[in-house]
């Protein structure tokens, strides 16, 4: 629907006390007796604005000074003229293809992954116009410029924005610094909306009031203690006045494209950003296109990628990232393995059985974490089954030995699957690799896992591993099957660090 990942929420209504230190994210709020959003709730956004232009403005004149610095020491009889004309040019440069490229918008500032897209596009606009510019004056000094200030320029700049980002992810886990939505569509759809927005708040939404087709919630006027205001016909009577930041429309019988049409307009000089779930599919990243065709705007779904160019580096990076770790965790996996020698009897590295794309079965290799003999007492733990679906999952498995429950709880004990993503059965990221039992009892849309390679993480393993109910781990599988993209996978191994030190949902 319309939410997505990963930290708790607490509540997110009422209103919270004043941030006693000054920041550039004042604290929010939230809504007056009538109904108004008070101005800081609408400010914060605007000096995290400021804050960010602030941050890059700074990132890029301190490397420009450092690269001055250095080499101005090298060849201080030359440098300086050359420098002084450089150093300017690089800075509007660099500032301006940030504004051009809209890297600065509000919305895009502070979650997901389009505002490091716009500023990657903007450094690369950038470095192409340095280069044309260092052709056209015949500059021997613009490579320095090019391959050297401007990738230190994009490493602070990446650095900067994704603390400062950070920084505003914890308040909004505390119930600042969110944007006021009001939720227009069924009851249903809307208390799905609702959940979703308390159980991501880092995503900045909070579900103030909502709109339904006959007024009414599922507990009387409220929808999971979210008031209805009003009809699905007063969205854009309480916009205007009450001044929420989204107008978050879900499913209802009552949207037909003529008054979505008229919604839009009524919106008009507000400052709402108006939201549209999608209702056929659940297809989101780069498959998704609008395209205006004989004059009618439609969504274009492209097919899924399982092959191509963008496959091939998919692979490149996935043997050569476990070669790396490979030799990285080399010290740390020989200790593990004395550790579980020691520990319990048997032998240090455990095969099983798993099935692979399409269907092709393979061994994965894991640290021994339970007793000997523990795959044949499965059978008396039936009745203590916590698993949802078709896994089997133990919270306090009396199998698992004390060393076991270390490796289980920050995923040590699956660095040897590096060796399978090295011979390539696995990947880096994927789904989860089922057991043939498992697999067997699949059906025809859950059987889609099985069109790519399994993986060492994936989107299961940053969004709560086996905490996770059944039907929410298959459809992040499918979600990642089905709108895979270089992209994806950067941002899911980005986040299994954090996952993997906290140590969620594993057991």
């Amino acid at each position: 629907m319309l939410g997505e990942h990963v930290e708790p929420a607490g509540d997110l209504g009422g209103t919270v006390r004043q941030e006693e230190l000054v920041s550039p994210f004042p604290p929010v709020h939230g809504r007056s007796v009538d109904g108004a959003t008070s101005q800081p709730e609408i400010e914060w956004e605007q000096r995290y604005r400021r804050a960010v232009i602030t941050g890059d403005t700074a990132a890029t004149a301190f490397v420009i000074a450092a690269i001055g610095g250095f080499f101005g020491v090298r060849d201080a009889a030359n440098w300086h003229e050359k420098w002084t004309i450089l150093a300017f040019g690089t800075e509007l440069l660099v500032l301006g293809a940030l504004m051009a490229s809209r890297a600065w918008a509000p919305l895009v500032l502070g979650q997901g992954a389009e505002e490091f897209r716009r500023l990657g596009r903007a450094l690369c606009t950038a470095a192409v116009v340095l280069s044309l510019g260092g052709i056209a004056v015949s500059s021997r000094n613009i490579k320095l410029w090019i391959f050297v200030a401007i990738p230190a320029i994009a490493l602070v700049t990446v650095t900067e924005r994704y603390l400062l980002r950070r920084w505003l992810h914890r308040r909004r886990t505390e119930g600042r610094c969110l944007r006021p939505v009001l939720a227009a569509g069924s009851p249903d759809t809307v208390r799905d909306l609702i959940s979703r927005a308390r159980k991501f708040p880092h995503l900045g939404w909070r579900v103030d009031a909502v709109c339904t087709a006959d007024g009414r919630g599922v507990d009387g006027d409220k929808v999971d203690g979210v008031p209805v205001v009003g009809q699905l016909t007063d969205v854009a009577k309480h916009v205007h006045g009450d001044g929420y930041r989204v107008v978050a429309v879900t499913p209802d019988p009552y949207w037909s494209p003529d008054r979505l049409q008229r919604l839009a307009w009524n919106l008009e000089g507000s400052d709402a950003e108006m939201v549209v779930a999608p209702v056929l599919m659940e297809v989101a990243g780069p498959r998704l296109h609008v395209d205006a065709v004989l004059g009618i705007p439609l969504l274009r779904v492209s097919m899924p990628a399982f092959t191509g160019g963008r496959r091939v580096v998919k692979e490149v990076v996935d043997r050569l990232g476990a070669a790396a770790l490979l030799l990285l965790f080399a010290p740390l996996m020989v200790l593990v393995g004395v550790i579980v020698l020691v520990d319990s009897r048997g032998g240090v590295v455990y095969r099983q059985r798993r099935v692979g794309k399409g269907g092709r079965e393979f061994t994965i290799f894991k640290f021994r974490t339970m007793v000997h003999g523990a795959h044949r007492a499965r059978a008396t733990l039936a009745d203590v089954d916590e698993g949802a679906g078709l896994l089997f999952k133990v919270r306090r498995d009396p199998r698992v030995t004390r060393v076991g429950a270390v490796l289980r709880r920050y995923s040590v004990d699956e660095l040897p699957q590096l060796f399978n993503v090295l011979t390539g059965s696995m990947s880096l990221v994927g789904p989860r690799p089922p057991l043939p039992e498992e697999s067997a009892e699949y059906g025809p849309d859950i059987r889609r896992r099985l069109l790519v390679k399994p993986g060492l993480t994936g989107l299961w393993q940053i969004s709560g591993r086996s905490d996770l109910p059944w039907a929410e781990a298959v459809r992040l599988d499918l979600r990642y099957v089905e709108d895979w993209s270089l992209a994806l996978d950067a941002e899911i191994l980005w986040k299994t660090l954090r996952a993997v030190v906290q140590g969620q949902g594993a057991y």
